[in-house]
Order: C-alpha cells, then sequence, then structure tokens
C-alpha cells in the first residue's frame, strides 16, 4: 500500500521546483496522490477494510488542503498541477 522509496524519488525529481526541494505542494501533493492511488486499488479487493479506508480519507483531505493553500497563494500553479497529475476539481 505505500510507496517505494524509489518510486517516492521519482516524484519528488520531477515535480520539484528546484534542486533539493521535497517540501513544495506540487511535490508533497504527488508523493499524496501516488498514495492515494494506491489504497484506490487496495480496495477494489479488500472492500470491508474500513481501517485503512480511514487513512484513505485523511490522505484526501490533506491534499485537498494543499491544493487549496497552492490555488490562494498562486492559481497557475495550482491549475498545471491538477492537470499533470489528472485531478478532477
Amino acid at each position: 500500500m505505500s510507496i517505494t522509496a524509489e518510486r517516492k524519488s521519482a516524484l519528488i525529481k520531477e515535480y520539484a521546483t528546484k534542486e533539493g526541494d521535497t517540501g513544495s505542494p506540487e511535490v508533497q501533493v504527488a508523493i499524496l496522490t501516488e498514495r492515494i492511488n494506491n489504497l484506490t486499488e487496495h480496495f477494489k479487493g479488500h472492500k470491508k477494510d474500513n481501517h485503512s479506508r480511514r487513512g484513505l480519507l485523511t490522505l484526501v483531505s490533506s491534499r485537498r488542503s494543499l491544493l487549496d493553500y497552492l490555488k490562494k497563494k498562486n492559481e497557475a500553479r495550482y491549475a498545471e498541477l491538477i492537470a499533470r497529475l489528472g485531478i478532477r476539481r
């Protein structure tokens, strides 16, 4: 259910705004989206796993908060990010 270190470093490299960037909203949202997608696949086979479903809801909530922050600060970066990730909004 969690992402591998190689996949995480690839996401950081792909969405970083500058060299060594790990804390920008783009990187954080990309990592959260990867974890959300992994959990969504998990639930296709484990429909009654309500403990993990609660974790999924917290991930979605934190991603939503980061996206709201990014939209408030810079709407162009927000629009580009949701287009790159394929997030509905």
